[in-house]
């Protein structure tokens, strides 16, 4: 979770004494806010933190509204916290019209890296097995275990360097049961 954030002055908010009322310099009048542009602060693990610089694009959504917003990084902290060893950043948003609030929390999404013609498996047809990654391939009503070579990941996929091929029958069900040569049917087959 991240905090949109506003913090200099603009727009007057709500008084918080009345006119004619004697004010000592301890008494709050009013909040200023700057609503345009909003500031975005938030962090990256120590494993991303390279990656980010000045510049980079993120976007985000605001609660209700299903456009996502971008925002760029201006601002990068130069080492990463001691205690959770994540490295703080902030991005703006020019917020036309003043549409969006500060002080509300949002998630981000920053692309850290685009890889164009790569091959990409679900991750629930790799195992690990025996200190090694492995899938089952489907060819003459066998499945026929690879060795893979994995890349990066996501929570869903991860991508494969070496192992397979594109053409390969993936087997993406059941596949802490198989065994290499064992016969398979398949029960449904997804482009």
């Amino acid at each position: 979770q991240t905090e949109l954030r506003a913090p200099f002055s603009g727009m007057i908010g709500l008084r918080m004494v009345s006119e004619g009322v004697y004010a000592s310099p301890q008494v709050m009048v009013s909040k200023l806010t700057k609503i345009s542009p909003l500031k975005i602060e938030f962090s990256v693990n120590e494993r991303q933190a390279g990656e980010i610089k000045d510049g980079t694009k993120l976007t985000f959504p605001a609660e209700n509204d299903l456009h996502k917003y971008e925002a760029s990084i201006y601002a990068i902290e130069t080492t990463l916290e001691t205690n959770t060893l994540s490295l703080k950043a902030r991005a703006r948003y020019a917020n036309p019209g003043g549409k969006l609030k500060p002080g509300r929390s949002t998630n981000i999404e920053i692309q850290l890296q685009e890889i164009t013609n790569t091959l990409v498996i679900p991750s629930i047809a790799s195992i690990a097995e025996m200190g090694r990654d492995i899938a089952y391939t489907y060819k003459n009503g066998k499945a026929h275990q690879v060795v893979l070579t994995k890349g990066l990941r996501t929570e869903s996929s991860v991508q494969i360097i070496e192992g397979l091929n594109i053409g390969d029958t993936l087997l993406t069900t059941g596949v802490m049961q198989l065994r290499d040569g064992m016969n398979v049917s398949i029960a449904q087959l997804k482009e």
